[in-house]
């Protein structure tokens, strides 16, 4: 009985001295001071019986992620083995000096009993966002995104050819009409989809056969759900993308994430949409994006929401000692082209990509002085592709030539970019052990989710 009273009397010394402990100047005060986190209990509420021994505080488990992400430990074990040591740790958890540490299956457990099929990531994500914007500190007004890979938890040497379904566009229908009513206006046949056929080989009858809407990809046998990457001088390896918007002041609006080989381009409408149907749509004017993402879809998408576009200049793609294709002039009243000999170039048809073709008369380039640096075509032809949606793009490329250009895009290098390179180097982003898309999306959520809440705590804190 003395033992037990000795134990009662130790609890509350340490209960007593561990606010002590903790430096008034630590992360973990400016954290905690910055947001409450008992708005998870209403969240998680059905996710938990009302019958059994009692479960691990909610709150515990995410404030665990949070020390796990925030401080860069990566590895659930190890944050385990950190809190038992730490009483800074210790004290932003509300466990005292003898409390025992959850393991760390308790974490895995509890995601796959309960919180893999749920949204309460997205939802921890949108609570500190929405609560940083009412304290100030997020501004809506220009938007600036950009795409991220994180390395796979997959052996690069451990795959295989797989020939999957080609994942249909977001704008592929309206692009696909406008192509179909181009084409009947000239009597051209229309097409049923704008991807391609691919012939592949059939083993059963051993000759290929074309098969519609389907491609050949390289697919981990450890992670099927990630996507081969290789780009420029960067070593190929399996990854995940996380496509990313932030504000001005770098906090993070919204992230998708996608296997690695989706193009920056593909995957920019799923998050642009998302934002565009929440609460804040509203309030976004501007939308700075790099060069990977100046095409007539996205610069459409934009311009049709009542938004500028900010993207950069994108050299043309031409031989070395030939025309640009802004040397050609259009015009837009007479629908073509003229040359730089000013002979024209009429249009002909519209293919399957969208693109309406003007061809020059072989007659003009065969006698053309210039055609040298015009063509190289052996049937004395020179073709200029427009697509249908160049105009959207034409527009762009205006709004790049105005001051506010010039004010909003260089900030990408201090925004977006700057958020990757601190969530790289400091909270987990550069590779991940998990596998699977739905897993990476979570711990994308949660990721972003503490970089603004760190953001959040530094700015708060230094208000007071």
């Amino acid at each position: 009985m003395s033992f037990s009273n000795n134990t009662i009397r130790q609890n509350k010394i340490v209960t007593c001295f561990i606010e002590e402990l903790v430096p008034q100047d630590h992360l973990v005060r400016k954290l905690e001071a910055a947001i409450d986190f008992s708005f998870i209990y209403p969240l998680v509420r059905n996710l938990y019986s009302t019958n059994g021994r009692p479960c691990i505080d909610p709150v515990v488990l995410f404030k665990m992620l949070i020390i796990n992400i925030v401080f860069g430990l990566n590895s659930m074990r190890r944050t385990c083995r950190e809190i038992e040591v730490n009483v800074a740790y210790r004290w932003y958890l509300g466990l005292d000096l003898l409390d025992k540490i959850p393991d760390y299956s308790t974490w895995s457990q509890n995601y796959i009993r309960r919180y893999k099929d749920s949204d309460i990531f997205e939802e921890i994500f949108e609570e500190i966002l929405t609560q940083a914007y009412q304290k100030g500190f997020v501004d809506f007004s220009t938007v600036f995104g950009d795409s991220t890979h994180q390395k796979a938890n997959a052996n690069k040497r451990k795959s295989e050819k797989k020939i999957v379904d080609i994942a249909k566009k977001k704008y592929e229908d309206e692009l696909l009409k406008e192509i179909n009513e181009d084409r009947e206006c000239i009597g051209k046949s229309t097409f049923e989809s704008i991807e391609k056929s691919e012939c592949v080989f059939d083993e059963e009858t051993g000759k290929e056969k074309e098969v519609k809407n389907t491609k050949t990809i390289t697919v981990s046998t450890t992670d099927p759900e990630s996507g081969c990457f290789h780009k420029g001088e960067k070593e190929r390896c399996f990854a995940y993308s996380h496509q990313t918007m932030c504000d001005k002041n770098g906090f993070v609006l919204g992230v998708s994430t996608v296997p690695g080989n989706v193009h920056d381009s593909v995957s920019f409408f799923d998050l642009y949409d998302k934002l565009m149907k929440g609460p804040y749509a509203h309030l976004i004017k501007n939308v700075s994006l790099d060069a990977g993402y100046y095409t007539p879809a996205i610069c459409r998408t934009i311009l049709e929401n009542n938004q500028k576009p900010f993207l950069p200049y994108k050299r043309p793609m031409t031989k070395k000692g030939f025309y640009k294709k802004y040397e050609y002039v259009y015009d837009e009243e007479y629908d073509c082209y003229i040359c730089p000999n000013e002979k024209l170039l009429i249009y002909s048809t519209t293919t399957r990509e969208g693109y309406r073709q003007y061809k020059s008369d072989p007659k003009d380039c065969s006698q053309c002085p210039l055609r040298g640096q015009c063509t190289q075509s052996k049937n004395m032809i020179k073709v200029i592709n427009r697509h249908l949606w160049e105009r959207y793009r034409e527009q762009t490329e205006e709004i790049r030539h105005t001051k506010k250009w010039k004010e909003i895009y260089p900030k990408r290098k201090e925004t977006i970019e700057r958020v990757f390179a601190d969530c790289k180097e400091n909270n987990g982003l550069r590779f991940t052990r998990l596998r699977g898309l739905k897993k990476n999306q979570h711990h994308a959520w949660l990721i972003f989710a503490c970089h603004n809440l760190k953001r959040m705590a530094l700015w708060s804190w230094k208000g007071a």
